[in-house]
């Protein structure tokens, strides 16, 4: 009767160890490697396509069950005003009446466009504007660094640009400065509205200011055309968002910079960029091509900020993204995508894939940024080096096939916390899945004093600041 009982005993304990075992391996595995849930869940499904359907079914349920873990419910979020992306108020500016062009109709703007001097302002009066499938706004004219050449609406929201073709202005000479306006693609396939802006060659010292646009795949391409390289630009304060998942195969990143150096990306919104052919992957802004010195900073991204539920792999910011064949890159060969790249002081939350994703990113800077509901800070390939630091983070920092990362004073998430759907970054907020991310407390603070730089709302941080990108995030809030 007593070796009966030991073995019901031993039949009980022994596959019980063992599944403990194998859940504890695992479980040190994954957090050994630093894979968060979220991208664990899309593999599971994959390995499992092809097989019997009762695996099929488990997998798709550990995915599910892995993605609400890690992300949480999916809860849409309400329409929000805040001090970064494009704003209802404009700048005062002084002008010069003798240099001022106004322009009431598509075809006197053509002809102020192909006939502008240095200093110009172009001021299209309020209406709407379409520009069909019959040619480019064509840039041309060259302005100078004391008299850029100026396309501006007098008051935000009152001069609309429609687009039904595949690109709207196409850059192609220096000093141009754009401000004001609202720009929307209207393709009826939306495949064929590429860019709103697209920077070439010789559009060295450009600046787009305080424009809304709306429905494309890429609302800004930056690249060379015929050796030359539009470097020195600007991208500061507008809005860029779409209203639907984009159906195309062509690349879906809003601001898309190719072999260009020395850009500065700030203080832009930046959202909901899905892609839904292709290859699924997209991301809100992306430097790469093998320029140098590029800085994005002081921007929200919201990867589904309007479109939740969606497929597809979205990363918040990257250097280097998904690489760059060699004949497109600046030096015709691209052994590092990007060097001396900045990304600090960001808002990323709301993506389904990495908030920063570094790609044979050489001597980059990813430094007080705060990541909500992303997959962390992946720092991928030996060319890739990395200092991260005093970053906020609902998720891990990695490195990937030999990255280089020296990763200094973060707070973060382990992988394991994640697998047990515990989230204290996210606690440190009111109620970060509806985007309120003021304090719930006192914020944590560094222990160690640190260079003196604005945060994401543009308020001077103290020598010891706060993790992440803001002090205060109701400074960031319109009221």
């Amino acid at each position: 009767m007593r070796t009966k009982s030991k073995r019901l005993k031993l039949y009980f304990w022994f596959p019980l160890s063992v599944g403990l075992l194998a859940i504890g391996a695992t479980a040190f595995m994954l957090n050994r490697m630093d894979i968060p849930p979220r991208q664990l869940s899309p593999y599971i499904e994959h390995r499992a396509e092809g097989h019997n359907q009762y695996l099929v079914d488990f997998a798709a349920w550990t995915s599910r069950t892995l993605q609400k873990l890690d992300r949480g419910t999916p809860a849409p979020h309400t329409l929000q005003s805040w001090t970064i992306g494009a704003q209802n108020r404009a700048e005062q500016q002084a002008s010069n009446q003798s240099a001022t062009v106004m322009v009431s109709t598509l075809s006197e703007f053509r002809q102020a466009l192909s006939t502008a001097l240095p200093g110009q302002v172009i001021v299209m009066l309020p209406g709407h504007y379409r520009i069909n499938g019959d040619g480019n706004l064509e840039i041309n004219q060259a302005g100078t660094a004391a008299g850029p050449i100026t396309v501006r609406a007098e008051r935000p929201a009152s001069v609309f640009i429609e687009l039904s073709a595949g690109e709207g202005f196409h850059v192609s000479a220096p000093y141009w400065t754009f401000e004001n306006l609202t720009i929307r693609g209207v393709c009826q396939q939306q495949t064929f509205c590429q860019h709103a802006f697209h920077v070439v060659g010789k559009g060295a010292h450009f600046t787009a200011r305080n424009n809304t646009i709306i429905d494309f795949n890429a609302h800004f391409k930056i690249n060379a055309e015929g050796g030359d390289f539009p470097d020195y630009g600007l991208i500061d304060g507008n809005t860029l968002t779409n209203t639907t998942a984009r159906q195309t195969d062509s690349p879906v990143t809003p601001i898309d910079l190719v072999t260009a150096s020395h850009w500065r990306i700030s203080h832009n919104l930046i959202t909901d960029f899905v892609k839904a052919e292709g290859d699924h992957i997209s991301y809100g802004a992306y430097v790469k091509g093998g320029g140098s010195d590029n800085r994005i900073e002081q921007n929200i991204v919201l990867c589904e900020y309007l479109l939740h539920g969606n497929l597809g792999q979205q990363v918040g910011l990257s250097i280097g993204g998904g690489g760059t064949g060699a004949q497109y890159c600046r030096d015709q060969r691209c052994i590092t995508e990007q060097d001396g790249g900045v990304i600090q002081s960001n808002l990323i939350a709301s993506c389904s894939d990495d908030g920063i994703y570094l790609n044979r990113a050489a001597s980059s800077k990813i430094r007080h940024n705060t990541l909500v509901d992303t997959g962390g800070i992946s720092v991928r390939f030996p060319e890739s080096t990395a200092d991260v630091e005093g970053n906020l983070i609902d998720s891990v920092v990695r490195t990937r096939d030999d990255g280089l990362l020296r990763a200094a004073d973060n707070l973060t998430t382990s992988a394991i916390q994640l697998y047990l759907g515990l989230h204290p970054v996210r606690d440190l907020f009111l109620n970060s899945s509806a985007l309120n991310f003021r304090w719930k407390n006192k914020p944590p603070v560094r222990d160690t004093a640190d260079e003196v730089i604005p945060d994401l709302c543009n308020r001077q941080r103290p020598k010891q600041a706060s993790y992440g990108a803001f002090e205060d995030f109701s400074n960031c809030v319109n009221y």
